[in-house]
């Protein structure tokens, strides 16, 4: 492991990462590494990346620090190849040959660090007869079948937002392979290079009901099966309000509960009855829609019942629970959420906001010894 002056504070203090800026899922893996408390510095391009917001706003930043290089400057694959040459992870997200193109690809960080962990985030991955196509999180997770399982029968599949694709299929899959990739590096002193695609790791998540599928379990269509919603109490339902409930009563003891604060007890009998299924699906969407939803929340609050409220946004850091256990934080003026998970002994803080694009240069360039990313016409900060 590289030996380093770094800002860290968690599990990942002393490890160096060098984020190529990009969209999406890349950002948000550098992110939650500087939050575990790596030293991330991303390499952001002049003028920045595509479909970006306010620098100020933008706390998938976080924890960073930034510099600014033009890689298709004569001199700017060397900034980022003496970069590579200090750090332990490198993360890119450009499209397949790109980084190549561009001169910093694993072939010259790896001629410059061996031990380097060089990861690459794309949606459909470094090769297949898809790999040099655009895309985006709706159109990788759509091959997957994943996509299509999400939603009402009756209606078009419903888009999970890019919470998915770019960010469980993408990101958390690049994150825990660049730190397995990292635990080799350190046994063996070889680097390598991990592959993360996001079509490869959204069908990852759908281990368990490939698995379902293959044993009868799971019938493969929307709305049809005991986690998709077409199980009337494991699903939403509407309050008076125009608001609504989230159930998840599966098991018996949990079921018994939720139907006698519902006051519809009859309905025992219909738990393991799919032909009284649309029945009880009835009777609770009319229960759910006497009341508003903070006047349910009061009922089923401090029960076994395995209901909560939808809550949108804006309202989840007021969530008691949520409120108590700081699964939020602001910072800097933006309500944001804190870092996950937690850690007895190295605990993790939102430490700094939204690097801006090459404002820690100097720093950077003292704190890697890369004297390089300060060209002579440039002030030191």
């Amino acid at each position: 492991m590289a030996t380093a002056r770094t800002p860290g504070q968690g599990p990942l203090t002393g490890v160096r990462v060098v984020e190529l800026a990009g969209i999406g899922p890349g950002p948000f893996a550098a992110m939650l590494l500087a939050d575990l408390g790596a030293d991330v510095v991303r390499v952001d391009r002049p003028g920045g990346p595509g479909l970006a917001i306010d620098p100020a706003y933008d706390v998938t930043n976080r924890n960073k620090r930034s510099v600014v290089v033009d890689l298709k400057s004569p001199d700017g694959p060397a900034r980022v190849l003496d970069l590579a040459a200090r750090a332990d992870i490198l993360v890119e997200g450009y499209r397949p040959g790109v980084a190549e193109r561009l001169g910093v690809g694993p072939e010259p960080c790896h001629a410059r660090n061996p031990a380097l962990v060089y990861g690459r985030m794309t949606g459909w991955g470094q090769d297949g007869p898809l790999a040099d196509r655009a895309g985006h999180d709706i159109a990788y997770i759509a091959p997957t079948g994943t996509l299509g399982m999400i939603g009402r029968p009756d209606e078009p599949p419903a888009v999970p937002a890019n919470l998915l694709g770019d960010y469980a299929g993408g990101s958390l899959y690049l994150v825990v392979g660049v730190l397995a990739a990292l635990q080799h590096a350190r046994a063996t002193g070889t680097g390598q290079v991990v592959d993360a695609a996001i079509v490869d790791g959204v069908s990852h998540l759908a281990t368990m009901i490939h698995g379902m599928l293959a044993a009868g379990g799971w019938q493969d269509r929307r709305g049809a099966n005991l986690l998709d919603g077409g199980c009337p109490y494991y699903g939403t339902y509407e309050t008076a309000d125009g608001r609504y409930m989230a159930v998840g009563a599966l098991e018996p003891q949990f079921y018994a509960e939720f139907l006698a604060l519902l006051g519809i007890e009859d309905q025992a009998a219909a738990r393991k009855d799919v032909t009284r299924w649309g029945e009880l699906r009835e009777r609770v969407a009319a229960r759910f829609k006497s009341r508003t939803r903070d006047e349910w929340t009061a009922v089923f609050d401090g029960t076994d019942a395995c209901v909560a409220p939808v809550l949108s946004l804006r309202e989840a850091p007021h969530h008691p629970h949520l409120a108590a256990r700081g699964t939020f934080t602001d910072h800097g003026g933006i309500t944001q959420p804190a870092p996950a998970p937690r850690f007895s002994a190295t605990p993790t803080s939102v430490r700094t906001g939204p690097a801006r694009p090459g404002a820690d240069t100097a720093d950077v360039a003292r704190d890697w010894d890369v004297p390089g990313l300060l060209p002579s016409s440039r002030t030191p900060q």
